[in-house]
């Protein structure tokens, strides 16, 4: 019933219903207490992966066992189109490198490269960039060369988003400052206390896209970010202008933040450039203005460290690399009291396997959670078909519906009722009164998807490929033949050539000596061309046997067809000689 007057008001006002869900934000526990630098640790194990097993995003090591480096410094150069340089977040000694294939083999480790700390806080920036001077080029290559991927949770190599952004013309740089998740107050407290950063950062990329202004959308719950953005903004060298949006998750989701600012809503295939935007969050834009102004590499992000199992909760500016049990221990750990780890928000985070892996640019809150306070999902029910989910979807989509397809093994059906247009945030799940885990289900249906089309695309590319195969063969056997009978009318003209002058001289000395024809040497001739036909005829056999190329049988078949021309026309003068000797 609950549905259906929701409905009903959405039609008589002709609004769409937003979506979304309210859970408990659990933000207090973190909200006010600022960011910290916790010690550096003694060792840093960072990754050369990010565990999907891509090559497009591979990178190769550059330093060995023993090599020392300081801060800064690249360990890991890109080798894929999506990859990133990775660079060393301590000085010390690389104490161990773990390539793909060791990893594969043992199973053990995943491919990094670790580095033991030396004490000495060693580091190598960059030299610092004009950036109102440089060109955009400049300050692109800046980024790629400084490793910095998006911060907000995909990982996607900012540089990439820049260039698309250039060179696609957008007019609009939305800085994404929701943060919906609960728990997480990062980008709350980096705007808080680097505020510049943030903005000279969002300028920065302004210049190097092209943007005509800045839009900052932050939600209504992080009153003190807000007022520390709008007191600043006259001090950018572009239009810019706050908006403070409704708390409501996933009022953060990037294609839902831009229809909420811009009103220019995305198809599932369309990308923010292709509504002339382009999405950061503050993290990624102060990572980007320390590369530019500073000459500094990625090598540190701030996270929110927060759950009842810490003592001490908070925001942290961590190496990357930093093990996190390292980062919980720091923050007072109760291991007795410890329930689960979460990395990222409880709506959209993983849990954490082994608390030994360290963090990475896209770690943006690690929650130790209690048994009460993030308790573990009660079995899954069956869908009773109540419908609590579709209101609850930010994307307006029907998400009892795309279960259902998906359950069957139905995933184009899905695809046809928009899966793709789900974002898999979460909030059909936290309505669901079965308890099932629809977005997840939605992601394993979209990966079948792209397993199936990639397969598709593979078996397209061998078909192609054995088709060009098959046509370049048939091509150059043409071309062959072509060169075959080429080469036996030019034989055939020659032994003409050769009849008719042996033809002429032997009348014209008939007639000269008035003698008798030469037999006897025209009998000669023709055993000589007989040789030469056999010897013509076992080379081609020869060849045959032994499998020689093509080629050469061609011109061995050559050969053989020249000899018999002769020995023909050997035959042809001594039957004309024979006749002439016994003419009266």
């Amino acid at each position: 019933m609950a549905v259906l007057e929701r409905l009903w008001r959405s039609l008589a006002t002709g609004t769409r219903p937003a979506g979304g869900v309210l859970p408990p934000t659990r933000k207090s526990q973190t909200r006010d207490l600022g960011i910290r630098t916790p010690p550096l640790p003694a060792r840093v194990t960072l990754l050369l992966e990010d565990g999907r097993d891509q090559p497009w995003r591979e990178v190769q090591p550059i330093v060995k066992p023993g090599q020392y480096v300081r801060a800064g410094e690249p360990v890991a150069r890109a080798v894929g189109h999506l990859a990133l340089p990775v660079h060393a977040s301590i000085s010390g000694h690389v104490s161990a490198l773990f390539m793909h294939d060791e990893a594969d083999a043992g199973g053990q480790h995943p491919p990094a490269v670790v580095i033991e700390a030396d004490g000495a806080s060693q580091h190598h920036w960059l030299p610092p960039l004009d950036w109102q001077g440089a060109a955009p080029d400049e300050i692109i290559q800046r980024i790629a060369d400084a490793g910095i991927a998006g911060m907000g949770g995909g990982g996607f190599p900012a540089h990439l988003k820049v260039r698309a952004a250039r060179q696609a013309g957008i007019d609009t740089l939305v800085v994404n400052a929701a943060e919906c998740e609960p728990y997480l107050s990062a980008d709350d407290q980096t705007l808080r206390q680097h505020t510049d950063r943030v903005l000279l950062g969002a300028a920065m990329v302004a210049h190097a896209t092209g943007a005509a202004s800045i839009v900052i959308g932050i939600e209504d719950d992080k009153p003190e970010a807000a007022s520390a953005v709008r007191a600043r903004l006259n001090e950018l060298p572009c239009p810019a202008r706050l908006e403070v949006i409704p708390t409501r998750y996933p009022s953060g989701g990037e294609r839902q933040l831009i229809e909420r600012l811009l009103g220019r809503r995305l198809t599932s295939d369309q990308l923010p450039v292709d509504a002339g935007v382009l999405c950061h969050n503050p993290g990624t834009l102060a990572a980007i203005h320390d590369a530019v102004a500073l000459g500094k590499p990625m090598i540190e992000r701030t996270l929110t460290l927060a759950g009842r199992a810490l003592a001490r909760p908070g925001n942290v500016t961590a190496r990357l690399g930093t093990a996190i049990d390292y980062l919980l221990q720091d923050a007072g750990l109760d291991r007795a009291r410890l329930s689960r780890v979460i990395e990222g928000g409880p709506m959209m985070g993983q849990a954490i396997e082994s608390l030994d892996q360290p963090i990475t640019q896209t770690t943006n809150g690690l929650i130790a959670a209690d048994a009460a306070e993030l308790p573990t999902p009660p079995p899954a029910r069956p869908c009773i078909r109540c419908g609590d989910c579709q209101p609850a979807c930010p994307a307006g989509l029907a998400p009892q519906q795309l279960w259902w397809h998906a359950q069957a093994g139905e995933d184009h059906k899905a695809e046809a009722n928009g899966l793709f247009d789900c974002i898999e945030c979460g909030a059909c799940d936290y309505v669901c009164p079965s308890h099932l885990p629809l977005a997840n289900g939605f992601g394993e249906a979209k990966q079948r998807l792209r397993t199936a089309r990639t397969e598709s695309a593979r078996a397209d590319q061998a078909r192609h490929r054995f088709e060009a195969r098959q046509a370049r063969e048939q091509r150059e056997a043409a071309e062959r033949e072509a060169r075959r009978q080429a080469r036996r009318q030019a034989a055939t003209r020659r032994g003409q050539e050769r009849d008719a002058s042996s033809a002429e001289d032997s009348s014209a000395g008939a007639k000269g000596a008035a003698s008798a024809p030469d037999v006897r040497g025209l009998r000669i001739a023709q055993a000589a061309a007989k040789a030469a036909a056999r010897k013509a005829e076992k080379a081609l056999e020869r060849a045959a046997q032994q499998q020689q190329s093509a080629d050469v049988l061609a011109d061995l078949e050559t050969q053989l067809d020249t000899a018999r021309q002769h020995l023909a026309a050997a035959d042809a003068r001594l039957k004309a000689a024979r006749q002439e000797e016994t003419r009266p």
